[in-house]
């Protein structure tokens, strides 16, 4: 009996959008094409879609050469390309006018896509009809995807009735798309069974992600159900969040008894260097270390492994934000290791209320984000679902799809208390046609449309990304956050400690202490702080010294303390107080405060401003006032100072990092509570920052485009 064949693709495109934040430029791509053609085991290649376009408008260049450029030596060789797109949403974050969506097949196609992988992340029917139809009028071969998740209501019954209706369309094919890879294995093979039996003639692929470590054995499962491709990745990028590398899954397969593709090694061993070499370049700056690795964690939350890149992003980005809120109110603050587990907690709890919707872009981002915001509002004791996006209202309203479960009755209850209305429609009749006015400027911009209208579609799918590009903004801001990120690894490397890192203060130590351990907390920080480190007062750069050694008086309570400071390695330093020596070792030292070792304890000093110039130092809840006497007394506190004389409450702050995207206020403007005052372009979305309580804007402390930090002073109000 001959054995069954079983067919690889490889997911390139997804191994970097679920590692990091950019893709290789066309340049890169179309080095390693000729190398995976090589490699003879890959009878398909995921090329383009999703974020790919986006993240090429991100460079500052054209995405049509880069899919025109990278699909060509495919089409060449007979191996199979396809993108991803995402029904209603197209391949952008939110919904797209039916004559846009119609659009991208024709342009793709003629781009050199073969196959159109269409999901909705919700599983609606309504929203595929119209990829189905539209990719078969281009003349694509059309593959719906089941959006694969785990609970009571997504069963086997469930996913057969959306491919039933798939059918019913006119679809070519089915793909299981498991983008958290938390689908339980034997629940796949029975859902592949059930698909082969009722319609053999069905193309099954699978695809799924490696998060939580089901991939591997659910992949052999649907090969034995009658899976005919399975979707692989390929060192060093596969595992981890990403997807089994091919030669894992080969093996396992050919001792099963599959009919599986040879593998040419030298190829595989280059396609492997050539994308080191683009790492080494400059996408390794955006890849977390975390996003390496298996994580049994992803099993409760569901959350996707094409997002973790972004995620991870999200959470280094407002994790000072919350700890500054915790820390205000006295509360603990959470290492990011912490807040991670508290993010996936939050999602596992959120996920039911908003509807089970699957986790999978753009709902997988739209779950993260009320969680995540969750804890940042939690944090400044605010009440969750107090900040939510309008693309999370719709999904929440309907105007994205049905959702596979009821809504929580808080949920429902804060909608009526926001004069929101629910919609049971079909979704695609909220957003009407709009190529006649994309068209209509860029004739008026003399901008060409392009081959096939492709440059009308581009522009027409990503609005705010193409204006950027043509502009020449997104390079410029590109090459900034390339520099940036190479500048901040070089400054890790060379520099003991050039940021405050995630610390574990559970263990230090909570004596009451005496005035030698704030002396040398606080000369720690006036010697290491940023703000502080100039030719007056970096004594390690100044002329004179010696051997890094010095005499600093300290002014403590009227009298004068001599201390001998030496620096012995780095962040290592002896000081002399009163005839004892306290050997001290510098852990991390930010704005207001500084970590360090006396010995074998830990302490945290916060410094801030004292009475009459005197630096205030607080360590274990004893207050020290201090001043170093060869310091002016402006420079004595120079990196405590606050950026704005008005108190915290009266300031609009960043809750997350992000681009200032739109200002609806203006310098003497009225607002009352709940205005929308201004938007942050973060974590994929535009989110609305509101006013807390009626007030007068006192000054806008940012422009149009501005990136900005968490917890970085917006808007002042009086």
């Amino acid at each position: 009996m001959a054995k069954r064949q079983i067919k690889f693709s490889l997911v390139y495109r997804d191994m970097w959008q679920s590692s990091g934040k950019y893709v290789p430029r066309v340049d890169q791509l179309k080095k390693v094409a000729p190398v995976i053609i090589d490699m003879g085991c890959f009878s398909r290649i995921e090329t383009n879609g999703g974020a790919f376009e986006q993240v090429n408008l991100m460079y500052g260049e054209n995405p049509n050469t880069a899919v025109r450029e990278w699909t060509k030596p495919f089409n060449n060789a007979g191996i199979q390309t396809h993108m991803l797109e995402r029904a209603l949403n197209g391949i952008r974050m939110f919904p797209v006018p039916a004559d846009v969506r119609k659009l991208m097949f024709k342009v793709k196609k003629a781009q050199g896509t073969n196959i159109a992988r269409s999901f909705c992340g919700l599983n609606d029917t309504r929203n595929l009809e119209l990829s189905v139809k539209y990719a078969k009028e281009a003349g694509m071969i059309s593959q719906t995807a089941l959006c694969i998740t785990h609970s009571a209501l997504h069963t086997t019954d469930y996913y057969m009735g959306v491919v039933d209706k798939a059918v019913e369309f006119g679809t070519d094919e089915i793909c299981l798309k498991d983008m958290a890879g938390i689908g339980r294995p034997a629940e796949l093979g029975r859902l592949v069974k059930n698909i082969k039996e009722k319609y053999p003639h069905l193309v099954v692929q699978y695809h799924g992600h490696t998060g939580p470590g089901f991939s591997v054995a659910s992949m052999l499962e649907v090969a034995r159900n009658g899976a005919d491709y399975l979707d692989c990745a390929m060192e060093p990028l596969s595992w981890g969040m990403v997807h089994p590398d091919v030669i894992t899954i080969q093996s396992m397969l050919r001792d099963a008894g599959f009919d599986v593709p040879d593998i040419n090694m030298n190829a595989y061993m280059e396609a492997r260097h050539l994308t080191q070499t683009f790492i080494d370049d400059f996408l390794g700056l955006f890849i977390d270390p975390k996003n390496r690795y298996l994580s049994s964690l992803l099993v409760e939350s569901g959350l996707p492994g094409g997002m973790m890149g972004s995620l991870m992003a999200d959470l280094k980005g407002v994790h000072q934000g919350i700890n500054m809120s915790l820390k205000a109110a006295g509360k603990h603050e959470m290492t990011e290791d912490e807040l991670l587990v508290n993010l996936f907690d939050e999602v596992a709890y959120v996920w039911p209320k908003l509807g089970y919707p699957p986790l999978v872009t753009p709902f997988s981002q739209y779950v993260k984000n009320v969680a995540l915001l969750n804890i940042v509002q939690m944090a400044k004791g605010d009440e969750r679902y107090s900040m939510m996006d309008e693309n999370t209202w719709a999904m929440i309203l309907g105007k994205a799809g049905k959702l596979p479960g009821p809504l929580a009755p808080e949920i429902i209850e804060l909608a009526k208390k926001l004069n929101r209305d629910f919609y049971n429609g079909v979704p695609q009749e909220l957003y009407p046609d709009e190529l006649d006015k994309f068209r209509a400027e860029m004739v008026k911009n003399g901008w060409d449309t392009g081959p096939d209208d492709e440059e009308l579609f581009e522009f027409a799918m990503h609005e705010t990304q193409y204006r950027d590009f043509k502009s020449g903004h997104a390079k410029k801001r590109f090459e900034e956050e390339v520099e940036k990120a190479r500048e901040k690894l070089t400054t890790k490397k060379t520099i003991a400690v050039s940021e405050k890192p995630s610390i574990n203060r559970n263990a230090y130590n909570k004596d009451e202490v005496d005035f030698p351990v704030a002396v040398v907390g606080y000369l720690l920080f006036s010697l290491n702080s940023k703000a502080a480190d100039t030719s007056a007062n970096n004594v390690w750069s100044a002329i004179g010294y010696w051997r890094n050694q010095k005499t600093i008086n300290i002014v403590l309570n009227g009298d004068t303390v001599q201390v001998a400071v030496a620096r012995t390695f780095k962040g290592d330093y002896r000081f002399e107080i009163n005839n004892t020596e306290y050997p001290a070792s510098l852990i991390a030292v930010d704005k207001n405060e500084v970590d360090f070792k006396i010995g074998g304890n830990s302490f945290v000093a916060a410094i801030s401003a004292g009475d009459q110039g005197m630096a205030n130092v607080v360590v274990n809840k004893k207050e020290f006032q201090m001043m170093r006497n060869d310091l002016l007394v402006s420079e004595q506190i120079a990196s405590v100072k606050e950026e704005s004389n008005t108190s915290a409450e009266n300031r609009i702050f960043s809750p997350l990092p992000g681009r200032v995207f739109k200002i609806n206020v203006k310098e003497g403007d009225t607002v009352a509570k709940g205005d929308i005052m201004i938007v942050i372009e973060a974590m994929k979305m535009e989110n609305n920052i509101a006013a807390k309580k009626d007030a007068r804007v006192a000054k806008v402390m940012v422009s149009l485009n501005d990136m900005v930090d968490s917890a970085t002073t917006l808007i002042e109000i009086e």
